[in-house]
């Protein structure tokens, strides 16, 4: 099943995500609670899964997203 990623402070659709790539990030990433359905990335966050050898689309998706600024929280629904 895809999952589509959102921008929380705008709601803008920042791409679709197989689920090979989702559970990337669910690996690398903090949830907060068994209901949680955002992530906070910042450039370091992005290297790091960079480094970690995250699929490099999903990086890609992920820099384009955040663009100029220094931080975003984004949301993720199962499509």
């Amino acid at each position: 099943m895809p999952y589509q990623l959102l921008d929380a402070a705008d709601g803008r659709v920042l791409g679709t995500v197989t689920d090979d790539q989702f559970q990337e990030i669910a690996d690398a990433l903090e949830e907060e609670s068994l209901d949680d359905r955002d992530y906070y990335l910042n450039v370091d966050t992005i290297d790091m899964l960079e480094e970690q050898g995250v699929d490099g689309d999903l990086v890609a998706l992920l820099r384009r997203g955040l663009g100029d600024r220094d931080e975003m929280d984004i949301l993720w629904q199962e499509i």
